[in-house]
């Protein structure tokens, strides 16, 4: 007779029974993949260089136990290949299983004992006699009737070598992995039982209800293939319950829908398996309404609440459905508890005063990738909470039946026809993850976790794949995030370093546009843009007329904050500040054109001195004062030392150039230095406008962006500095010297220099992501960065020899967090999602690099 061909989930630990000698190695090798099977026998040899050692099984199996939960930590398919013939040790294995939410499987080989007895005997390393194996014989045939009752979910006994060599074992998914399923989907919150309510959302969300000869719904089809996800709570309180599960149970027969069960249903299968149950909270209302339909009905509805599965995982993970909502670590996994959290949420073990459940609010502390949704807990509207939303708007409660289109998020909802079942307290005053009436241990959504930014720290960004953040980085950033920033609800983007090129061997320069134009041209791109580098402090400005979508008090206008998150002015000169750039963005048009309550600009504030005051007093002048008081009286004695024939010709030219070098240095960082009062004297240069509400602005053109600020300088030229700006195409040679040149001429001037871009703005090289921008500083200023004396031939040579990788390395990592941060606040995820990114970007500022790169 030929061999059925054998199940096994593939999260599942699999645990061989069998006596020694019955070849569960040979079979283990044959069946599974090398690192799929932990032996006994090999662990023993690990701990004690002796596999046959049977001192030494404790601290293998403990050695084996404590692998075989890391592998099922990670989802993986785990065998235990040892004799396993004892209840005890089977016990262990279960748990292990249970405490790991994965099934636990049992694969007898029975042999005939003499078989057994043979083998070992044929093996020289195997010194024990046939007693043993015939004590193990026996506790293998006790145990074939108790493998079930042990807790384990499938047993497949082969019995002789024949069945053991024909063995065939196909893998296969759990019931909740419908990861190929990508939808679209519309998943709607708790019917309990308002069956024209639900007729109408479906409407509503473009399905076309099938009708019975009764004229009663029996199926709904959408024209565009979409399907519904009914998050469980489908019957109890509401007026046709009967209603509601003849057209679910059609939906789903025809696989127009899916569905994972609720509280409510749980309860009501054990009702109708003639348990006895409280019929509380509306059950005796549909027990009633059952009553009225055939028997077949009932034992339809009995089937398909009974085989309905805890939860479901779709669109390739990215989407898990659940009643109560789940946990990251739960997600595709199956266990009783797995199940109970499903359906209930989790709770405290407390009671309120209405005698309900405190429940923990899980979707508080949730950090995981997956989208939840769920139900349960009737909540006033449909929220977003850490990438998790509650659909159950309390319809049987006079409240709404809401749904969820999905991959779009947007919620659909119609009102309750009317007050259907009075609830225990009014809608809203419960959070999401409770019974209905029960209050919830619930923290402000708004505090941050600490371990959401310390230690060390992937993130995900979608330009530039994975970016590490090292743990002692992260520490110090905390110091500065908690100490000094903007708070981070508002902190929504950190601007990221910037390049310097590589060194120049022209004379007389250290930098030159020649080194940008080529880090480009290796990057496969062609059409640049340079923009004059403002001797400003890096500034994000953050302006809103709706201050709640930045959980900020009336009135805010919002943030004027440095590259480290500090507010650059007191609040009333920032009051003043941001109601002069409403009033320029009004006047250009920004509020109507992006059809925004927000706008968020990266740019440089002007003078350097605003925010540079004290850098300059403390450090530059008093450099300069020092330098330009010794020096010429230096010359002037060298020079009378001179007239009387002393021959100092060589350390008088030296200290001549030097007292030149000095009194260049003292110009060139005063040129930075304006006084200002109040606003006047201030200007703002911005040169990118970061997103607005719903959109990202980094993948436009930044001639797009300079457009933008152009407009906002017509409208107030006091306030808005412009940011001039050539073009440069790298396949023309005349192009790339007209850059040159203008840069040249920029510089002479006394401007700090440029930034070389891609026009493209966000775009991808031959390689990798393309540096967003290369500053060109010109030879004046750098005096104020290097020293007075820095371009002596033997001083510049020196800081020629200087490594830019890891200053280049960072710029693009700190761009890639910064996008990141920005794309998720526009999408609207999950504070702690957003600050994730913000924060790396100026943890990744305490890296150790030369700070005058």
């Amino acid at each position: 007779m030929t061999q059925p061909v054998m199940t096994l989930p593939i999260m599942s630990l699999v645990v061989l029974v069998g006596v020694s000698g019955s070849g569960k190695s040979t079979f283990a090798a044959t069946h599974f993949a090398r690192f799929e099977t932990l032996s006994s026998d090999f662990f023993r040899g690990l701990v004690s260089n002796d596999e046959n050692d049977q001192a030494a099984t404790a601290a293998a199996f403990e050695a084996l136990r404590f692998v075989a939960a890391k592998r099922l930590d990670a989802g993986l398919l785990t065998v235990i290949d040892a004799t396993n013939v004892q209840a005890d040790a089977r016990r262990s294995l279960v748990a292990l299983a249970r405490a790991h939410d994965v099934l636990p499987v049992a694969i007898v080989l029975d042999l005939p004992q003499s078989v057994c007895v043979e083998r070992n005997a044929a093996r020289a390393d195997r010194t024990f006699g046939a007693s043993v194996v015939k004590r193990q014989h026996d506790q293998l045939r006790r145990s074939l009737k108790q493998l079930g009752k042990e807790g384990f979910r499938r047993v497949h006994v082969l019995s002789g070598a024949e069945e053991i060599a024909a063995a065939e074992f196909v893998r296969e998914p759990l019931l909740n992995d419908r990861s190929s399923e990508t939808g679209p989907f519309d998943a709607i919150g708790d019917v309990h039982g308002c069956r024209s309510e639900l007729e109408t959302l479906l409407g509503a969300l473009g399905y076309a209800l099938t009708r019975d000869d009764e004229g009663r719904p029996v199926d709904a089809v959408h024209p565009e293939g979409r399907r519904a996800i009914f998050l469980g709570d489908l019957v109890d309180r509401g007026p046709d319950t009967p209603g509601v599960l003849r057209l679910v149970m059609g939906m789903v027969a025809a696989g127009h829908a899916l569905a994972v069960p609720g509280n409510h249903e749980a309860k009501l299968v054990r009702a109708l398996e003639g348990k006895k149950v409280q019929t509380s909270h509306g059950l005796a209302e549909t027990l009633a309404q059952l009553s009225s339909e055939t028997e077949q009905f009932r034992r339809d509805v009995l089937h398909f609440c009974r085989e309905l599965v805890s939860h479901l995982v779709l669109d390739d993970g990215q989407l898990v459905v659940a009643h109560a909502g789940l946990i990251e670590k739960y997600h595709g996994r199956a266990s009783g508890r797995v199940r109970a959290f499903s359906l209930f949420g989790d709770t405290t073990g407390e009671t309120d005063e209405y005698g309900l459940p405190v429940r923990l609010p899980w979707a508080q502390e949730y950090r995981g990738k997956a989208t939840v949704l769920y139900g349960h807990v009737p909540t006033l509207t449909a929220e977003w909470v850490n990438g998790t939303m509650c659909l159950d708007t309390g319809c049987v409660f006079g409240g709404k039946l809401s749904a969820l289109r999905y991959p779009e998020k947007e919620v659909v909802e119609v009102p309750a026809e009317e007050v259907w079942y009075e609830p225990v307290v009014p809608l809203g005053v419960r959070a999401p993850g409770a019974d209905p009436g029960a209050q919830t241990a619930a923290r402000d959504p708004a505090l941050l976790r600490i371990d959401d930014v310390l230690g060390k720290q992937i993130v995900e960004t979608r330009v530039f794949g994975k970016v590490g953040i090292r743990e002692d980085s992260a520490a110090g950033a905390l110091e500065v995030m908690s100490r000094f920033a903007t708070d981070p609800r508002r902190l929504v983007y950190l601007p990221p370093t910037m390049s310097p090129p590589h060194v120049s061997d022209r004379d007389g320069f250290l930098e030159h546009p020649a080194e940008a134009f080529a880090a480009y041209r290796r990057e496969g791109l062609e059409r640049l843009i340079c923009e004059e580098k403002h001797m400003g402090s890096r500034a994000v400005v953050l302006l809103t007329r709706d201050p709640s979508r930045f959980g900020a008090p009336d009135g805010w206008r919002g943030a004027v904050y440095t590259r480290a998150g500090r507010p650059f002015f007191d609040d009333a000169t920032t009051e003043d500040f941001l109601a002069r750039l409403d009033r320029a963005a009004e006047t250009a048009g920004l509020w109507t054109q992006f059809q925004t309550s927000w706008l968020l600009f990266d740019a440089e504030l002007l003078p350097w001195s605003l925010k540079a005051g004290p850098l300059i007093r403390e450090q530059y002048a008093s450099v300069a004062a020092a330098a330009t008081s010794a020096l010429p009286a230096a010359v002037r004695t060298l020079q009378a030392a001179a007239d009387r024939g002393v021959d100092v010709t060589d350390l008088l030219t030296r200290t001549t150039r030097r007292a030149f070098n000095a009194e260049a240095y003292r110009d060139s960082y005063r040129r930075y230095s304006q006084p200002v009062s109040g606003l006047d004297g201030v200007q703002l240069a911005p040169f990118q406008l970061l997103a607005s509400e719903g959109v990202s602005h980094l993948g436009r053109d930044h001639s797009w962006h300079l457009g933008v600020a152009d407009r906002l300088a017509v409208a107030d030229e006091k306030l808005i500095r412009r940011t001039r700006h050539i073009e440069v195409d790298l396949t023309s040679a005349e192009s790339e010297t007209a850059a040159t040149t203008w840069w040249e001429r920029l510089t002479d001037a006394g401007g700090e220099g440029m930034v070389v871009k891609p026009m493209a703005g966000l775009v991808r090289g031959t390689r990798s992501l393309a540096q967003p921008g290369i500053k060109v500083r010109g030879a004046e200023y750098l005096r104020i960065i290097y020293g007075p004396d820095y371009l002596d031939a033997a001083n510049l040579s020196r800081l020629r020899d200087r490594d830019v990788g890891h200053k280049r390395s960072m710029a693009l990592r700190e761009y890639a967090l910064g996008v990141e941060a920005v794309e998720r606040f526009v999408a609207d995820e999950p504070l702690w999602r957003v600050h994730q990114a913000v924060f790396g970007v100026l943890a990744m500022e305490s890296e150790p690099v030369d700070p005058r790169l």
